[in-house]
């Protein structure tokens, strides 16, 4: 993780978004995301999402720069269709997280777009620069900042982030369907999957896992279009009579194809058997 010292942003929504993300950023080591300021060098560096949608070569560039990673990483030289899928898993984590963590530490849910995020290709590391996009619940002080939409509680505040994760990712999928070889189930699955696991991260890191799965069983509580499936927690209960909750992706990272033996504990492909002995270690 590099997080870079914040220079003042201008506008103080973009100030309190700011905050914001650079408490999320300390808290989760693995979210490679460096927080910037306004200004013009923030948003030069690196490649746009804007970009990566309209520019095939940058597209290109995008899935083959995560091909050498996963080589240099595990000696593995992928399939075309799982560096662009895992390419794809690790923007939508990341992403994701930056918007659902503001909405489980703060009750606020940023939009972010284009124009906020850079992406540097040879490192998988973001630069993102906040914007003053911002709904908040009523009785949040931030509701009086000029900008800044209210809506009337917990429910609506759940659907604008559905809503902000759907509309930054729907142009990325339709742009990477075709080198992932995935149809759109599977691609928003992806999504579902990803938005779910970053809140569960987040609660796990903070102690309150509970907490944090029963946030994403209510933001996700089963099939909201686009997103074809819930959260779908469920428990399971190790000798030592501990609960442990658990969940089986809609989707597919991909990872089992570099990794076979080392499948993600939620993957389809792993049993409940599976995941108890990985507890049970």
């Amino acid at each position: 993780m590099s997080v870079a010292p914040a220079t003042p942003p201008a506008g103080a929504v973009a100030h309190t978004l700011g905050d914001v993300y650079d408490r999320l950023t300390g808290l989760c080591e693995v979210l490679s995301v460096r927080v910037a300021g306004p200004g013009a060098e923030a948003v030069r560096a690196g490649v746009s999402p804007a970009e990566l949608v309209k520019d095939e070569a940058v597209l290109d560039a995008f899935v083959s720069a995560e091909a050498t990673r996963i080589h240099d990483r595990y000696g593995v030289l992928p399939r075309r269709d799982v560096a662009a899928s895992r390419a794809l898993h690790d923007y939508v984590w990341s992403v994701s997280l930056l918007m659902s963590g503001a909405w489980y530490l703060e009750r606020r849910v940023p939009r972010i777009r284009p124009e906020d995020l850079r992406l540097d290709l040879a490192t998988a590391e973001f630069t993102l620069a906040p914007g003053s996009d911002l709904a908040c619940l009523a009785d949040d002080p931030a509701a009086g900042l000029p900008g800044v939409l209210t809506v009337p509680h917990e429910r609506a505040l759940d659907a604008e982030l559905r809503t902000a994760v759907a509309d930054h990712m729907g142009p990325l999928l339709d742009a990477i369907g075709p080198i992932a070889r995935r149809r759109s189930r599977a691609l928003w699955g992806m999504v579902s999957d990803d938005l779910v696991s970053g809140i569960w991260y987040l609660g796990r890191t903070l102690g309150r896992e509970d907490d944090a799965v029963r946030a994403a069983s209510r933001l996700l509580p089963g099939a909201l279009a686009p997103y074809p499936s819930g959260a779908g927690f469920r428990h399971l209960t190790t000798d030592d009579g501990r609960r442990h909750p658990t969940r089986t992706r809609a989707g597919c990272c991909m990872y089992y194809t570099i990794r076979p033996a080392e499948a993600c504990a939620t993957c389809p492909r792993t049993s409940d058997a599976e995941r108890l002995s990985r507890l049970g270690n």
